[in-house]
């Protein structure tokens, strides 16, 4: 009876965290539905399970190689940090922690409290010449906190 409990435990476990990476590529996917940028849009990221979900896409445009993508998308500072091609691209970060030290860094998606969050540096986005749908008004803020 104790297998049989640990054993669904670790299902439910591996089904929640993979809906989870379904949820955040959902969200992802529709940030970045409602941002411009002088290019088509082709997404690098440094999270494998991400970019996965993020080939089943229809919209968007998925690359293995950081040099070819036109947005980065990264959930740890060094995937990035050696590789000059990489960071002089948009980049959304998947942390809020990242936003604050990588200063390319436009905007960002993470979780905290369970709940979703959506912060986009508007400031930064006029730099980098990248257009916000109104739809993301709401997240908009002048600075990184």
């Amino acid at each position: 009876m104790r297998a049989l409990l640990i054993v669904l435990f670790l299902a439910v476990a591996s089904f929640a965290s993979e809906e989870r990476i379904d949820i955040k590529a959902q969200i992802l996917e529709k940030i970045f539905s409602n941002i411009s940028i002088e290019k088509t849009i082709t997404i690098w990221s440094d999270n494998d399970e991400l970019l996965e979900e993020f080939k089943k896409s229809s919209y968007l445009i998925v690359t293995d190689d950081c040099a070819v993508a036109t947005l980065i998308v990264v959930e740890e500072k060094k995937s990035i940090e050696d590789d000059e091609d990489c960071r002089d691209k948009p980049i959304f970060v998947l942390n809020y922690e990242l936003l604050k030290d990588i200063p390319e860094s436009f905007g960002a998606f993470f979780w905290k409290k369970g709940r979703p969050n959506i912060f986009i540096v508007e400031p930064r986005t006029e730099l980098q010449n990248i257009r916000v749908s109104s739809e993301l008004d709401a997240y908009k803020e002048d600075k990184v906190w």
